[in-house]
């Protein structure tokens, strides 16, 4: 870590990215060779939405501390950071598929703002802030992936309160009151997963995943490892401050071969009679999602499936040539293996689809 403290602060702990986080904090991470072992006297504490379960924690009851609170509340996230000086935080918490408008903004941009600050005033030294891709929207031009050098085009609301989150953590940065990291991750996929996941899986056996024009477009994802490494590096790498990296898998996919490889890994490897078809739409599909969600979201209202549907035929592509050059990312699962994992997962645990 860039810190010689053991202890370690993680936002939205119990979400998908961050439970995974603390596992990795805790016990390493096996598929990158400079991250197998952690410290052994590491310690984390947890930010937890009230009502949360804890039990996920369970095994680490001498290393992890829950604290109940809300990033919207600077109350909450004073309490938090108390007594961290000299600490690394991982930001992860924040809001994706809200009710309302007004949500993105409340929790992506003011809940980080609050957060900040109060690790700046507790002296935290570093804050690793995730990011999206949703502040660069779409690839204009579908040949050319984006890198840390493209420019600012949020998609929607949800792009407009990641962008504004950005330059609130890099005003911080600039003003030298705490080092910051920007990660800019596009879909991730993996184990723990939530509903959402299991429902395409479910969608892809039944014959129901949509596939929107001809399928062709790309889309980077993340292996959750994968995130979780560019995150564990851009801690402890010290050029690292100030700067924004993209992190994903090594190449992006086209949306055919991403439903492609989960429908064989059903049928061959887990058992699952799939129906071998596609819900196939037109392009202008998603243009007039596209336009039904932006007439939804000017009135403050917010619905999941326009809004996914509204970027289904998008080629959505960075690169993470930086990090490999920076930070000494190396992603080691790609799609194929990574679906496998997260499909073991699902049969171990008795996830049902």
């Amino acid at each position: 870590m860039a810190s010689d403290s053991p202890l370690v602060l993680v936002s939205g702990g119990l979400g998908w990215l961050g439970r995974r986080l603390v596992e990795s904090v805790l016990l390493g991470l096996p598929d990158h060779e400079a991250l197998r072992t952690p410290r052994a006297d590491t310690r984390v504490r947890v930010l937890a939405l009230p009502g949360q379960d804890p039990a996920p924690f369970a095994g680490f009851a001498d290393r992890v501390t829950v604290v109940e609170g809300d990033v919207r509340s600077a109350a909450d996230c004073a309490r938090f950071v108390a007594g961290a000086k000299g600490s690394v935080l991982f930001h992860t918490a924040g809001i994706i598929h809200p009710r309302r408008v007004s949500e993105f903004y409340a929790v992506n941009l003011r809940g980080t703002e609050n957060l900040l600050d109060a690790a700046i005033g507790a002296g935290v030294r570093r804050a690793v802030v995730v990011s999206s891709n949703s502040p660069f929207g779409c690839n204009a031009d579908p040949r050319k992936p984006f890198d840390e050098s493209a420019p600012y085009r949020p998609y929607m609301n949800y792009g407009r309160s990641k962008m504004k989150m950005e330059l609130a953590v890099r005003a911080r940065q600039q003003a030298g009151a705490i080092e910051t990291v920007l990660i800019r991750t596009p879909w991730f996929y993996g184990t723990q997963q939530p509903p959402r996941q299991t429902l395409f899986f479910a969608m892809i056996r039944d014959g129901k995943a949509p596939i929107v024009g001809g399928g062709a477009n790309l889309r980077s994802m993340s292996y959750l490892d994968n995130l979780c490494q560019g995150l564990l590096l851009a801690a402890r790498t010290e050029a690292a401050a100030g700067q924004a990296y993209w992190i994903a898998d090594r190449r992006p996919y086209s949306m055919n071969e991403i439903v492609d490889t989960i429908e064989r890994l059903l049928e061959k490897e887990f058992g699952q009679h799939c129906a071998h078809r596609r819900l196939r739409l037109p392009g202008i599909a998603s243009d007039i999602a596209r336009a039904a969600d932006a007439a939804l979201q000017s009135v403050g209202l917010y619905n999941q499936k326009i809004h996914v549907l509204s970027e289904m035929n998008q080629t959505i592509a960075c690169s993470v040539g930086r990090a490999e050059r920076e930070l000494g990312y190396r992603p080691a699962v790609e799609l194929e293996e990574g679906m496998r994992r997260s499909l073991r997962w699902c049969a171990d645990n008795g996830v049902v689809f």
